[in-house]
């Protein structure tokens, strides 16, 4: 075999290695978020929330059942497995990596990951994506990434999400005010 068949066949092992990486992290709807510690120090306001299953327990813990928001907060985190939220505000336009920010948008393309709203403002340099993990008809996880020059946040919620309870988590859990509006019935 000649030297470029064997690197090529390293590359394409190597690309076959992060896509069945990339399927399970969609399987399970975590995304693989960069580390963003260094941007703490430049930013003008950061908030880093990271609760997994152990410290999501936890938390529940500390709601009243006795009071009806709390109760429909604990209600609505069942099946969460997760919250991970990075969300950072700038001084100056584009002190983040704008590449990290569209590595997080990339893994959205795994199979299974099925786009809500895009938001695109040219003139603002405005971007927002909310993704839904969709497994057996259920939705699995959720993603959201807001972009502008001199922020971003991204969200995201891994496990059983019902999209009828998910306003209960607005504004708790770092879990940002989403705006959806409710049906009447």
């Amino acid at each position: 075999m000649n030297a470029f068949f064997k690197h090529s066949i390293v590359i394409l092992s190597g690309a076959l290695a992060l896509c069945a990486s990339a399927a399970t992290l969609a399987a399970d709807g975590q995304l693989k978020l960069p580390n963003f510690d260094s941007l703490a120090d430049k930013a003008s306001e950061s908030v880093t929330i990271t609760l997994d299953p152990a410290l999501l327990g936890l938390a529940a813990r500390f709601l009243d059942p006795q009071d009806p928001d709390d109760a429909a907060v604990r209600e609505a985190i069942t099946g969460i497995k997760g919250i991970y939220v990075r969300s950072y505000k700038f001084d100056e336009d584009f002190a983040y990596p704008k590449a990290d920010v569209d590595m997080v948008r990339k893994q959205l393309g795994a199979p299974g990951w099925q786009r809500l709203v895009e938001v695109r403002k040219s003139k603002e340099q405005q971007n927002v994506d909310i993704y839904m993990l969709v497994e057996q008809e259920r939705a699995n996880g959720l993603a959201i990434i807001a972009s502008k020059p001199r922020e971003f946040t991204i969200v995201n919620i891994v496990g059983s999400v019902d999209m009828r309870k998910l306003h209960e988590l607005e504004g708790r859990f770092g879990v940002p005010k989403l705006e959806i509006e409710q049906k009447k019935q």
